[in-house]
């Protein structure tokens, strides 16, 4: 049913990534986010976070490399997401996204994901499930 993988519940695949400044500023070059959360020291350390704060792209940016290349892989996206985001990610922190396969269409190329994201320091930054569909090539 999926390309080049066998799924079925409980299949799990991570990726990490560690996030930098520059990452951030080309974030915020792609997408405008330019908040001061992110780039203003002064603004950052008088917020509850005392610090910057990487925009959350970069870490479901993550997810989706996580779905698209190793689980479910190549050939998959996303048809929904429901996450929220339970703590900071800040630059320099390395996270490390889980995708657990809650349950596999009988017919069809779908999954139901577990998703979870965490930092080195072993916090969860982010929680939730997804919806993906893997496509396959055509044949030729």
């Amino acid at each position: 049913m999926m390309v080049g993988l066998t799924l079925e519940p409980g299949r799990k695949a991570t990726r990490s990534l560690t996030l930098t400044a520059d990452q951030v500023r080309a974030f915020a070059e792609l997408t405008g986010d330019y908040n001061p959360l992110h780039f203003d020291e002064d603004f950052a350390s008088g917020t509850p976070f005392g610090r910057l704060v990487v925009q959350g792209g970069p870490t479901t940016g993550l997810l989706h490399a996580l779905v698209a290349m190793d689980m479910p892989g190549p050939g998959t996206v996303f048809l929904s997401q429901d996450w929220k985001f339970t703590a900071p990610v800040f630059i320099g922190d390395t996270i490390t996204a889980e995708a657990e396969v809650i349950s596999v269409h009988e017919t069809k190329p779908v999954c139901r994901l577990a998703i979870t994201v965490v930092r080195q320091d072993g916090e969860q930054v982010l929680e939730g499930e997804a919806w993906c569909y893997t496509f396959a090539p055509r044949p030729e």
